[in-house]
């Protein structure tokens, strides 16, 4: 399998898990499309042409050759110059490694997150938040993930890879898609009736009950019944994952989730301070599943799919967990 064989057949299983679905994501595309469009000839010079065939801005190709063999893998949530010595250390010590992938996006990918946090306002709505207060409210939080990764040095892994000559790709939305659907699917139909059935179904996932025994995960961090300690009597209402979309969303979601909709848990991999205050304020129920466990379980999903065509090797290091289902 090419590289570029390895990084299309990651889209089109991202592809096949977005929350958005197909026609969701077509009329992204047609969006792009017609943005490009309306270019001058000098401003499509400019453009990322990728963005005309796939819609996660930060899934790339960081280093090539796009024609490289890939048999064997080193992946790791996070890839930078540290993990990328350690894979040419590894290589020295007679360690096949064909190819590096980032789970968390350098270079363009990381400078385009904030453009992938469009799908949010779509999830939102898909949940019954108006779609002009859903993109009216992220329309900030977008912004300012801008400006602070405007500030970022993008490109020292991408430096270190091209230096070291590792073919480097990052993939992030498409692994986080396959989180959040197989873990929604999982909650909409065994219809977890409390936060202790929510817990439960965590737990049998591998990745989740390691990150439980090392303490990084499986917290519940708010509760609706605030003086209630036993999490078999506290119902969980509907179950919502959060758990792609670039990076947390706005902090006013937790009100328009608790007035505009069914919601009555959120399950995600991590939460600001200020956003769990405000899910406390409206009596949600709030689920802390792990940010490495998973990250793993995205990726892990995503390679089995991958795997069960392909013969490829995988290294895991900085923090990815591999688990073959």
């Amino acid at each position: 399998m090419k590289l570029r064989e390895f990084f299309d057949r990651s889209v089109e299983i991202g592809r096949a898990n977005d929350p958005r679905g197909e026609k969701g994501v077509l009329a992204y595309l047609a969006k792009e499309s017609r943005t490009f469009e309306a270019l001058s000839e000098e401003g499509k010079t400019d453009f990322d042409l990728e963005r005309l065939t796939h819609p996660y801005h930060d899934c790339r190709i960081l280093n090539g050759p796009e024609e490289a063999e890939v048999t064997s893998l080193c992946v790791g949530i996070d890839f930078e110059v540290g993990e990328l010595l350690l894979a040419d250390r590894l290589r020295e010590r007679g360690v096949s490694i064909d190819a590096c992938v980032a789970h968390h996006p350098e270079g363009h990918a990381l400078a385009n997150l904030y453009r992938v946090m469009d799908m949010q306002a779509d999830i939102l709505a898909a949940l019954g938040v108006p779609i002009n207060v859903a993109e009216g409210i992220l329309d900030p939080r977008q912004h300012e993930v801008k400006r602070r990764i405007l500030v970022q040095n993008h490109r020292r892994a991408v430096d270190a890879a091209r230096l070291l000559e590792f073919p480097f790709v990052c993939l992030h939305t498409v692994a986080d898609n396959c989180v959040t659907t197989y873990l929604q699917r999982l909650f909409d139909e065994k219809q977890s009736e409390t936060v202790a059935d929510v817990l439960r179904l965590l737990r049998a996932q591998p990745e989740y009950a390691e990150g439980k025994l090392r303490g990084t995960g499986l917290q519940v961090l708010a509760r609706s019944a605030k003086s209630e300690t036993n999490f078999a009597r506290i119902r969980a209402g509907e179950v919502f994952v959060d758990m792609t979309g670039g990076t947390g969303g706005s902090k006013w979601m937790f009100e328009k989730l608790a007035t505009n909709t069914n919601v009555g848990t959120f399950v995600g991999m991590h939460i600001s301070e200020e956003n769990l205050e405000i899910a406390k304020k409206n009596h949600l129920n709030v689920v802390i599943a792990g940010h490495a466990a998973s990250d793993s379980l995205g990726l892990n999903l995503l390679f089995d799919e991958i795997l069960a065509a392909e013969d490829i090797k995988i290294t895991a290091c900085s923090g990815y967990a591999r688990v073959e289902r």
